[in-house]
């Protein structure tokens, strides 16, 4: 009866006393008690490795990194490759019917050069960089945003979903940033082609081209660079994804070498080139000075075929493939290497 009567305590418990006094020791020590200020730190340094882990891996990336890492990578990557853009887009408004100016891409650099030193080479660089910024953010944003709920649980992402996931960033790209940067860079390369430029600068050239045309004077050829800007990231990313997940196998978290990355990126450029260049070329048609001359996107390739033929649609290809696999390849390393920075310096959910 005194041992029904004699109290316990909480931690103890009337089930101790049936365990006996050794079982009940080894069954407190193991109940959890208030975790410590060093176990806290642990367990956040835990969840760090485990987010930095995850990009290798690829695990969902939060649409805010991704923000910002593709803004990054997009900065970097223009000033790198504009030269290569300017010269393409110089070929392409080298029409037949002028005649052309230029013999070819040495040509073209050497003409630039001689009347315009090597700053020639980088003239209508703020208006194509005000755009890449945000260009990249946007697509890289979007991206995620589209193909974090379609990965798997390892986060593993399909190549039929990397495509569809691609051509919704390619369209909000085009939208919202793309076609009227676009259709500025042009206008200003163009103008500076002819005997006397009228705009004096990127803001000048803005504002006149605002004040004369209005703000739709900045979406011309709206259609062709939807048409242009969704196949390429489609291509891009669904050409991308695929390789990665092959180099990957069975094994999400594989860590992929900037190098691996790079020739990667570079293979996808080159299949956007060859799938889309006749779309690029009637888009830098549609958003010249001299776009007056089409009635619309169909209008304009048709003009192109009739009066240049089937060739005229791929001119500009080789600047352009030298540019866009160097871009592609740019982008994709930088903006996986500052994801996992940003993975050890922001914590996320």
């Amino acid at each position: 009866m005194s041992s029904l009567l004699s109290p316990f305590s909480v931690r103890e418990g009337p089930c101790d006393r049936r365990l006996g006094p050794s079982a009940a020791r080894h069954q407190r020590a193991a109940a959890p008690g208030p975790a410590s200020p060093a176990a806290h730190h642990s367990s956040g340094a835990a969840r760090r490795r485990l987010a930095a882990a995850a990009v290798g891996g690829r695990k969902v990336t939060h649409p805010g990194k991704a923000i910002l890492a593709g803004g990054i990578a997009g900065g970097i990557e223009i000033c790198i490759t504009f030269p290569t853009e300017y010269v393409k887009t110089q070929l392409q408004l080298d029409e037949r019917a002028n005649p052309p100016r230029y013999r070819g891409i040495g040509d073209c650099v050497k003409l630039t050069v001689q009347d315009h030193g090597l700053r020639g080479l980088y003239r209508g660089l703020s208006s194509l960089l005000f755009g890449s910024i945000p260009k990249s953010a946007v697509r890289f944003g979007t991206f995620e945003i589209l193909s974090n709920p379609m990965r798997d649980a390892t986060g593993r992402l399909d190549n039929t979903r990397s495509l569809l996931c691609g051509l919704g960033a390619g369209i909000a790209e085009a939208i919202l940033i793309v076609c009227p940067m676009e259709t500025l860079k042009v206008k200003l390369i163009h103008d500076q082609c002819s005997l006397r430029p009228r705009y004096r600068g990127f803001f000048h050239g803005v504002s006149e081209i605002i004040r004369e045309q209005g703000l739709r004077g900045t979406y011309q050829g709206l259609t062709p660079t939807l048409l242009k800007q969704g196949s390429n990231q489609a291509i891009r990313f669904y050409v991308m994804n695929s390789l990665r997940n092959w180099y990957k196998g069975d094994d999400p978290r594989k860590e992929m070498h900037p190098i691996v990355t790079a020739m990667f990126g570079a293979t996808a450029g080159a299949a956007s080139v060859f799938g889309n260049t006749p779309l690029d070329v009637v888009k830098t048609r549609m958003q010249g000075l001299d776009a007056y001359r089409y009635k619309n996107t169909m209008d304009c390739a048709f003009q192109i075929l009739k009066h240049e033929g089937l060739q005229a649609f791929y001119k500009g290809t080789v600047p352009r493939l030298g540019r866009v696999c160097l871009d592609v390849a740019i982008v994709f390393v930088i903006y996986e290497e500052v994801v996992k920075l940003l993975n050890n310096v922001w914590e996320t959910q």
